[in-house]
């Protein structure tokens, strides 16, 4: 066999080892793209959920705030015994309970940024397993190493496991 014939035997026995690796490559390209989507997607509910519980610990400042008044007003009225005095009283009294549903409330969407935030960490680690998939298959198809083909496959699976944990974890019923 001449050398010309040789190189390209060798050639075309290489070639479905390159399709299989450029195949594989285009599939974890696909799935890349989901769960850098669904990553930002998840990171962008954790931001709104604490942009929202911002929103309810401002709120119930401002109700502290109207309760003090109230119970300064009731204050100064009892001392000077004035009748109006109860009324204060009463707002009083209903601000502190409105301001307890909104602490409550102020608390879970702070629960819910966290579970977001774990949530979108978990897709986010995924996608670096599959970006490191496609270096690995890259180097294997420059390289011709099966090896480095086989450690990209299990970087994707486990790239695809994590982040399938993640949008579980999104999926999964509020008790």
């Amino acid at each position: 066999m001449s050398l010309n014939e040789e190189m390209e035997e060798h050639a075309h026995a290489k070639e479905p080892f390159d399709k299989r690796v450029a195949a594989t490559m285009a599939i974890i390209a696909a799935l890349l793209a989901v769960v850098s989507v669904t990553g930002h997607i998840l990171t962008t509910e954790e931001l709104l959920a604490q942009q929202k519980a911002s929103d309810q610990w401002s709120f119930y400042q401002a109700k502290s705030i109207r309760r003090f008044s109230a119970e300064s007003t009731y204050d100064i009225l009892l001392a000077s015994n004035s009748p109006s005095a109860p009324k204060y009283q009463e707002t009083a009294e209903r601000y502190k309970k409105e301001g307890e549903e909104i602490q409550k409330e102020a608390h879970h969407l702070e629960n819910e940024s966290h579970a977001s935030g774990a949530e979108a960490l978990r897709a986010h680690i995924g996608e670096v397993f599959l970006e490191i998939a496609i270096v690995f298959s890259s180097l294997a198809i420059l390289t011709k190493r099966p090896l480095i083909y086989w450690a990209g496959v299990i970087s994707a699976l486990l790239g695809i496991g994590i982040a399938a944990s993640a949008l579980l974890l999104y999926l999964k019923p509020v008790a």
